[in-house]
């Protein structure tokens, strides 16, 4: 793995990415006891018995590896039958090491792909992309909510009105609709969904301003 940097929390997440590694490394299935994926409740539990840390540090330094992508969230669609024969169905998420992260700690692979678009042509879907910092490829016609659904990124990872498990949802969501931003025509609907989330972090945050100035942008794609 690097060595490590000036950072004082890098020494936590090298010890919670190489917690999800050995795990992945051991498993015998994706799910369950021996699974590579696990409830963050238990990430948590493990966590403090093998390196005694508190849930706080467990939470903030998840929600950083999250958002870098180094660990994934993978959700689980059950459902149950309720008294009178309704089925209800619900979704559990699970936590695990992804592919950047077990490269971060083994090196690079042969079979690393150049980037997370490729084996695409991109000139040939006529798009008019450009590639950011992290990789992501935006559509120029969106660059401009990227911008500045980054800095709200930034915003809630250190906001102080905010549960370190609310912020790693507002992460991820906020990484869903950035993904979103590649494609010429965004889904309304899931654009809608996610920025409802997002708002609702950003208010509970202290940061309706900041989600006020990016509501205009995320409104055209959605069309009202």
């Amino acid at each position: 793995m690097t060595e490590p940097g000036g950072n004082p929390h890098d020494a936590i997440r090298r010890q919670i990415l190489g917690y999800f590694y050995d795990r992945n490394q051991s498993a015998t299935s994706r799910f369950g006891k021996k699974g590579s994926a696990i409830k963050v409740s238990d990430v948590k539990r493990d966590l403090k018995a093998l390196h005694g840390l508190s849930q706080q540090q467990v939470m903030a330094n998840l929600t950083y590896l999250t958002g870098r992508g180094w660990v994934e969230i993978v959700n689980e669609s059950k459902s149950f039958t309720a008294r009178g024969g309704t089925t209800i169905p619900s979704i559990v998420s699970y936590y695990t090491i992804s592919a950047q992260g077990i490269e971060k700690i083994e090196g690079e692979s042969e079979f690393q792909p150049r980037d997370r678009y490729a084996g695409i042509n991109i000139q040939a879907t006529g798009a008019n992309v450009i590639t950011m910092g992290d990789g992501n490829m935006v559509n120029v016609k969106n660059e401009g909510l990227f911008q500045k659904l980054t800095t709200l990124k930034e915003l809630i990872t250190n906001a102080d009105g905010l549960d370190e498990d609310a912020k790693l949802d507002a992460v991820v969501d906020i990484e869903t609709l950035n993904t979103q931003l590649a494609k010429h025509d965004p889904d309304p609907s899931v654009v809608d969904r996610l920025w409802s989330r997002i708002s609702r972090a950003a208010d509970l945050a202290g940061l309706a301003a900041a989600a006020a100035s990016i509501e205009p942008l995320v409104r055209q794609l959605i069309g009202s």
